[in-house]
């Protein structure tokens, strides 16, 4: 995210409505959010993930927020998941990094998070191919043009075959038909979309790459938040 490391409203003259992305985390304190929704499913197709992924497996997870996604699986999996995950969750809220750093402590991954600005290629240096890339919470709080950007970039970011679980909701204008068609073009089959998830707008894709990947640009910028 191009933007100010405090993410509080009125932080940043050009985007004043932006949210607090420390507080934002709490409806996940609430089972029947919408938010606990989405993780929930997302949640679900990482444990799919890693039911029929074998192996040492490198997880990327961008704007990854205090991690719950991620940390949440590996928290309740066994030994051996926990130590054939390596990989990065890349945050820019100093204040999300730190739970996050202190969770991944407490649980002994090899995870790493890295505080910087995940709308940038130059962020991803040294943290890629992944075999999973997770791209939930960003979809809805970028432009089209953005989200399209972000589709075709993530072929830079994907080890061959590398999953993407992606997500977003159904605020007008609904997006979704277009991010599944621009992921079909960018190279990457759909091997799951769920949409409307226990009756929420919220959507859950999961895509897998099946044309080459391509080297990091660096330099380049990816997307910028506008909440």
């Amino acid at each position: 995210m191009r933007i100010v490391e405090d993410h509080r409203p009125g932080a940043s003259p050009e985007h004043p409505d932006l949210r607090d992305y420390v507080s934002w985390h709490a409806a996940y304190d609430d089972p029947e959010s919408s938010l606990s929704v989405r993780l929930r499913h997302v949640q679900g197709a990482i444990v799919d993930w890693l039911d029929r992924t074998p192996g040492p497996v490198r997880v990327l997870s961008s704007c990854a927020g205090q991690g719950h996604d991620i940390l949440g699986v590996l928290e309740e999996r066994g030994p051996q998941d926990r130590a054939r995950v390596t990989g990065a969750l890349v945050e820019i809220d100093p204040t999300n990094v730190t739970i996050a750093r202190r969770r991944i402590a407490h649980l002994g991954l090899a995870l790493t998070v890295v505080e910087s600005d995940a709308g940038t290629t130059d962020a991803y240096a040294g943290l890629i191919p992944a075999n999973l890339l997770l791209l939930s919470g960003i979809m809805g709080n970028i432009s089209a043009a953005d989200i399209e950007r972000l589709v075709y970039v993530s072929r830079q970011l994907c080890a061959p075959e590398a999953t993407v679980i992606w997500t977003r909701g159904a605020q007008d204008p609904d997006l979704g038909p277009d991010i599944r068609r621009w992921f079909e073009q960018a190279g990457f089959e759909e091997l799951s979309c769920e949409e409307w998830i226990e009756g929420t707008g919220m959507r859950v894709g999961v895509n897998r790459l099946v044309a080459p990947p391509q080297p990091l640009r660096p330099g380049e910028l990816i997307f910028t938040f506008y909440r």
